[in-house]
C-alpha cells in the first residue's frame, strides 16, 4: 500500500520531466525560440508545429534550435538548415519554388476551372432552354401512335382522349 501511495505521489514529477526547459542569454533569444518553434512543423505529426508537438523528434529539433539560437546562428541560418535536413515539409508556409508552384497556386487554378466550367454550362443551358418544336415527320408518327389531337397539339396524356 505505501508503494502504491509513493508513485502516486512521485506521478507528477515525471509529467515535469517531460516538459522541456530551456535557458537563454537573452529574452530575444527566447522570443526567436519561441517564434521559430511556432513556425516550424514536426516532421512526425502532420499538422502541428514544433510547440505544440510530444513526439520525440520534436523534441530533438527544439533542443537544436535552442542550441542554434544560443550558439548565434541567424533565423534564416535555423530554417536553411532544418530545411537541409528536412525538406520544405518543415516550414508551415513552403518556400516558392518550381517543385511547390502546384502547391501554391493549385488551388486557385482548381477554382478557375471550375468557374469556367459552371460558366460554360449556364451558356449551354441558356441557349437550349428555347421552346422544342416538332417537324411534320413526328407530328405525323404521334399522330399514329395516338398521342396528337387533331390540331396538332400534344395530348394531356396517354389515353386522355379515350374517357
Amino acid at each position: 500500500m505505501r508503494g502504491l501511495l509513493a508513485m502516486l505521489l512521485l506521478l507528477p514529477l515525471l509529467a515535469a520531466a517531460a516538459i522541456d526547459v530551456y535557458r537563454f542569454e537573452t529574452p530575444e533569444q527566447e522570443a526567436r525560440f519561441k517564434a521559430l518553434s511556432d513556425e516550424l512543423r514536426c516532421p512526425k505529426c502532420l499538422n502541428t508545429n514544433l510547440s505544440g508537438s510530444d513526439s520525440p523528434i520534436a523534441s530533438d529539433l527544439r533542443r537544436t534550435v535552442a542550441r542554434m539560437v544560443t550558439e548565434g546562428y541567424s533565423d534564416q541560418e535555423i530554417r536553411d538548415y532544418l530545411l537541409e535536413r528536412y525538406g520544405d515539409f518543415i516550414l508551415y508556409r513552403p518556400r516558392l519554388t518550381p517543385q511547390t508552384l502546384l502547391l501554391w497556386f493549385g488551388p486557385a487554378l482548381l477554382l478557375l476551372i471550375g468557374a469556367v466550367v459552371v460558366f460554360l454550362m449556364a451558356r449551354r443551358a441558356g441557349a437550349d432552354a428555347g421552346p422544342a418544336t416538332l417537324s411534320e415527320e413526328e407530328i405525323a408518327r404521334l399522330a399514329a401512335l395516338g398521342a396528337v389531337e387533331g390540331d396538332g397539339a400534344a395530348g394531356a396524356g396517354r389515353g386522355s382522349s379515350r374517357r
